[in-house]
């Protein structure tokens, strides 16, 4: 469990810098490090799906899990979850002045975003498995710069999405000697490539040029890993 610890406590860190110290930039800095990070972002996840090497099922997986997510609304329950995190903690945070819920919208943004990807998956696997933390620990190092910049713009909601990143991956790294025998190469690159692609969809909320409830796009995630499983 080293890995997700490390990568946990990383986001913890940065985040609280972020909010306490880089927040003080000039307020006109905000947007545009956020457009910016938003550009960093869709690079990031469309650089991930590239590694895809059966469209059909990407695409398929992007559609199905569409609408699995909006059947369950994810969004909606993990908002409701930020909101609920913000009311126990006597907190009503705002890094953007003009958003009543950022503490809500920056803890689904940034749990989402660590969450997914490649390095996530792959590195939780590997650590469970062989005991090697190095893809976590570079992970972490990216982790870190991006809750850094996000604390400073979408507020202390950033620093609470290190309880999905541990939960996450720490049951990844507890599960993966379970199923290892269906994690076959195939499956972890197609989950990989479709988490990078909701990645992309992050960074284009980020640009606000129409927003995606990229939440529940999340069991896209896991369709390669069903529809790839079946045809073996």
């Amino acid at each position: 469990m080293l890995g997700p610890i490390v990568n946990a406590l990383v986001i913890i860190v940065c985040s609280l810098i972020g909010f306490f110290l880089v927040k003080k930039i000039p307020v006109r800095f905000e947007d545009h490090i956020k457009k910016a990070s938003g550009l960093a972002v869709i690079f990031v996840g469309i650089k991930g799906a590239m590694v895809n090497q059966n469209m059909p099922l990407l695409i398929m997986s992007i559609l199905t899990g569409a609408v699995l997510g909006e059947i369950i609304d994810i969004d909606k329950w993990m908002k409701r979850l930020g909101l609920w995190a913000e009311k126990k903690l006597g907190m009503n945070v705002k890094g953007n002045k003009s958003d009543e819920h950022s503490f809500s919208k920056g803890f689904v943004a940034a749990s989402i975003l660590f969450c997914t990807g490649s390095m996530a998956i792959v590195g939780s696997i590997q650590s469970g498995l062989q005991g090697n933390h190095e893809i976590l620990f570079a992970k972490s190092i990216l982790d870190g710069f991006m809750s850094l910049v996000f604390s400073a713009s979408m507020g202390i909601g950033v620093a609470f999405s290190a309880v999905c990143v541990f939960i996450y991956q720490g049951a990844i790294v507890l599960a993966s000697q379970i199923v290892s025998v269906y994690l076959t190469e195939d499956i972890i690159r197609e989950m990989s490539a479709a988490g990078s692609l909701i990645i992309a969809g992050i960074g284009f909320n980020f640009l606000e040029i129409k927003e995606i409830k990229v939440a529940n796009l999340l069991p896209a995630i896991f369709i390669p890993w069903i529809w790839l499983s079946l045809i073996a």
